[in-house]
């Protein structure tokens, strides 16, 4: 997660390595899902 994080730092890999924490969840919001994110996981919030 930590070489994630360097490609996509607005997602804050480094901090919480993936899980959905409430800032993660909001960046992908605003950001919209990279190529790494799971679909089967952020169906539930987008």
């Amino acid at each position: 997660m930590l070489n994630y994080d360097k490609i996509y730092p607005e997602y804050g890999f480094a901090k919480h390595k993936g899980y959905g924490t409430k800032e993660h969840i909001a960046a992908i919001k605003k950001y919209g899902l990279c190529p790494i994110h799971r679909h089967s996981f952020t169906k539930n919030f987008i």
